[in-house]
């Protein structure tokens, strides 16, 4: 799911190396951490967030491929 979320990450900002993108589980749960430069936070949240909701509803899918429930937090 890491994997995922830097793909389309890096496919959006203008600092490729600024992107980290880490996890954490808890039980059945994974919180993926997406963390970008401030000047790209504005390109990854999108107009009226849709790129961002964009990327949390695919990787709730992924993680429903998983048998996991998956969120995204963007730093």
């Amino acid at each position: 799911m890491n994997d995922l979320i830097e793909y389309i990450a890096n496919w959006i900002v203008d600092d490729g190396d600024a992107v980290r993108v880490s996890d954490q589980q808890r039980g059945g749960r994974v919180t993926v951490r997406l963390e970008v430069d401030e000047s790209d936070m504005g390109r990854i949240i999108g107009r009226e967030g849709r790129l961002a909701g964009a990327m949390r509803t695919l990787l709730s899918i992924s993680g429903e491929i998983r048998d996991q429930r998956a969120s995204l937090e963007i730093r």
